[in-house]
């Protein structure tokens, strides 16, 4: 009997060692990728527009009069006392080095002076086969126009100083995002452990985690299986890192149970392994499922975060479900020092007296405690009405001032706002004279001119039997005001018999990607839920639990809505959220607040097979209410390192989550959900066998842990 206990002890061992040594081998192999996936990363947003997308037909439609497309890059000269002769020197001979510029589109249109003459404009058309080294040609154009100078401003905005400072914020990310996050990982887990040496294993597998995912993704975007884009690349970093570190908490703090029960390490992380696995594989497939529901998306952007984030999801499962059991086991006892667990066969209640007297209260004022946080759930939901959701404006995109942003308000203030990213209109030449006199009475249109090789005085440009009239608004590309421009214009137009009018342009992508945004919304949360219901029922052997964790879980993704509204309009002081962020908030909110909800869950059912229902209850919450609520902080706390990047959305998703997973975990999953189920009793796993089992521990739970 001995020897066979030596054999398998090393056999378990060397099977540990081999398995951590293979992965560190892997991990030496898809390490460097991490700081590659900007390299296969897009932010041309219309590229991610559906192809039967009216702005998208417009640009199919654009390809055929121009022997190449181009992105407007627009220099724009301020002078307040007015634009001098020396001025007007300058920019003609900052126009004839910009036409000389690799990717610049010749011959340049000549420069535009503003009415008030304040102002001198130069539009630079940078072709659009370009792509991600439209940054590069914007830079350029920026050192040639150098800094302002004697009173003299000058700012390169337009859209392609847009895409240039977009793509200098998310090639940045790798680097000080990563920084941020495993900062925060690392100082939560000492908090956490109060260890000098446990807090290593978390961090080396979601570390090992990110790399094999940053792998996965990068072949898949290096070979056109996927689109990968800035937002997908950070949102990877923190969700991969956040739910890896959710999945090692509770893979430990069971571990650390199962060593009380079992005298030789391995036979407690078998137990442990069998015991945390289940929820843990049930978490992530819930998680990667509904990242998955948005294939289901029209936008391609929407399309590309689903399977980058599932692929992320995937990695954490299968590096947290190996590495580190092999690594947790190698370590053994002395991995916990200095509250090193021993052999005594200690009830695991024990050690989380706080959340035993906290199943106590639930025990004891369930009904009141359940109806008080729905309440209070449902109260904060009616600040959604406060959310404000529309699409950013440019100046409204990034948290810091960029020069882009500088140039948009210069020509606003002394231009039509819109010169320079005209709507674009094609229609049959035969109606050509109609249309551009209808546009020209719609509200909001400055100016309806057809479209010439040979300049403005030229003879309209026929392709295929078709006209291109291009309307300048008088409101900024990416205004409210401009949006409504083109939905008028576009109703105008099309009513015109004969013409076939299509209408595109900068606006009118930003049109085309709020209504598919709204349809995605409308489409992908029914079928998230429907997922969900189904791997709880599954899980859970039950069909009234799963509906009842569905409902507590959507009302606190309504609560949190209504709490980030009033965080980001009277604290952050944001203008409002863009079209995409519910659709984002609500898969990430939902998905990942369904886990703890799992996490619990899974626990009660297994301890109610033992000591009944409600019993169960109280004990699951006090034995998982400090992993879980650890955590949810870990969670919380990356997600929220998303506030370090430059960009509005991204920061505002970031606070959504922080503080949904907090509601999800300190209110919802505490409080909410345990005194819903200690109330409701056995007939919570209607119809399961369980839910016809009615034990004494139903009836004298607050007993069983200790609350009198």
């Amino acid at each position: 009997m001995e020897m066979a206990g030596g054999r398998s002890r090393w056999t378990a061992t060397l099977i540990a060692v081999v398995v951590v040594l293979g992965w560190l081998v892997v991990g030496g192999l898809a390490g460097p990728y991490s700081g590659k996936l900007g390299d296969v990363a897009t932010n041309d947003n219309a590229s991610f527009l559906p192809a039967d997308a009216e702005a998208t037909r417009a640009q199919d439609l654009a390809a055929g009069f121009v022997d190449r497309e181009t992105t407007p890059a627009l220099v724009v000269y301020e002078r307040t006392s007015g634009i001098t002769p020396t001025d007007q020197q300058r920019v003609q001979a900052d126009a004839a080095r910009f036409a000389e510029v690799p990717g610049v589109v010749g011959p340049l249109p000549p420069p535009i002076v503003s009415e008030d003459r304040q102002a001198v404009q130069v539009v630079v058309p940078i072709d659009a086969a370009e792509g991600e080294q439209v940054g590069a040609v914007v830079d350029r154009l920026r050192e040639i126009a150098g800094t302002d100078r004697d009173g003299l401003t000058v700012d390169v905005a337009g859209p392609a100083g847009l895409l240039a400072d977009l793509i200098e914020v998310f090639t940045a990310i790798d680097g000080p995002l990563l920084l941020v996050t495993l900062v925060v990982v690392l100082v939560i887990l000492l908090i956490v452990y109060r260890s000098p040496v446990l807090w290593i294993f978390p961090l080396l597998a979601a570390g090992m985690s990110y790399s094999l995912a940053a792998l996965c993704v990068y072949l898949l975007a290096k070979n056109d299986v996927i689109k990968l884009n800035g937002q997908a690349q950070g949102i990877l970093t923190v969700l991969v890192f956040g739910a890896g570190t959710d999945y090692a908490l509770l893979l430990i703090a069971r571990y650390r149970e199962e060593l009380h029960r079992h005298e030789r390490r391995w036979d407690a992380m078998r137990a442990a392994w069998k015991g945390a696995a289940p929820a843990i594989i049930a978490s992530g497939a819930t998680v990667i499922v509904s990242l998955l529901c948005l294939l289901l998306s029209s936008l391609n952007s929407n399309r590309a975060l689903g399977p980058v984030s599932a692929v992320g999801i995937a990695a954490t499962l299968l590096v947290m479900l190996t590495f580190l059991p092999a690594l947790l086991l190698l370590g053994g006892r002395w991995a916990f020092w200095p509250r090193r667990p021993r052999f005594d066969h200690a009830d695991p209640r024990t050690e989380h007296g706080i959340w035993g007297r906290i199943a106590g209260f639930v025990a004891r004022r369930a009904r009141t405690v359940w109806v008080v946080t729905a309440v209070v759930l449902a109260a904060l939901a009616l600040g959604v009405t406060q959310l404000g959701a529309t699409t950013l404006g440019q100046s409204d995109l990034f948290t810091q001032r960029t020069d882009s942003v500088a140039g948009q308000e210069v020509i606003a203030r002394h231009y039509p706002a819109g010169t320079g990213s005209p709507a674009t209109i094609f229609t049959n030449q035969a109606t050509a004279q109609q249309v551009a006199q209808v546009a020209q009475g719609v509200p909001g249109v400055s100016s309806v001119r057809p479209f010439s090789r040979q300049g403005p005085a030229g003879p309209p440009e026929v392709v295929d039997g078709r006209v291109q009239l291009q309307a300048t608004l008088a409101d900024p590309p990416d205004s409210n005001g401009a949006e409504r421009a083109i939905r008028e214009l576009r109703a105008a137009v099309h009513r015109v018999p004969g013409a076939d009018a299509v209408v595109g342009g900068f606006t009118a992508i930003n049109v085309d990607t709020a209504d598919a945004s709204t349809r995605d919304r409308n489409v992908i949360i029914p079928v998230v839920l429907l997922v969900i219901a189904v791997i709880l029922a599954v899980l859970l052997r039950a069909l009234l639990a799963p509906v009842l964790l569905i409902a507590t879980v959507v009302l606190s993704f309504l609560a949190t809505l209504g709490l980030c509204a009033l965080i980001f309009k009277y604290l952050l002081d944001f203008p409002g959220v863009d079209q995409s962020f519910p659709l984002f908030a609500f898969v990430f909110l939902v998905a990942l607040g369904i886990d703890y909800n799992i996490f619990l869950m899974s626990r009660v059912r297994e301890e109610s097979v033992r000591r009944g229902t409600r019993a169960g209850v109280l004990t699951g919450l006090a034995v998982t209410g400090g992993v879980i609520t650890s955590a949810g902080i870990v969670l919380a706390a990356t997600f929220s390192a998303l506030a370090v990047l430059p960009l509005v959305v991204l920061v505002e998703l970031g606070v959504a989550v922080a503080a949904g997973v907090l509601l999800d975990t300190i209110v919802v999953r505490s409080l909410l959900v345990p005194a819903l189920a200690y109330d409701i009793g056995p007939k919570v796993w209607w119809p399961g066998r369980l839910s016809r089992t009615n034990r004494d521990g139903d009836r004298t739970g607050a007993e069983v842990t200790g609350a009198r």
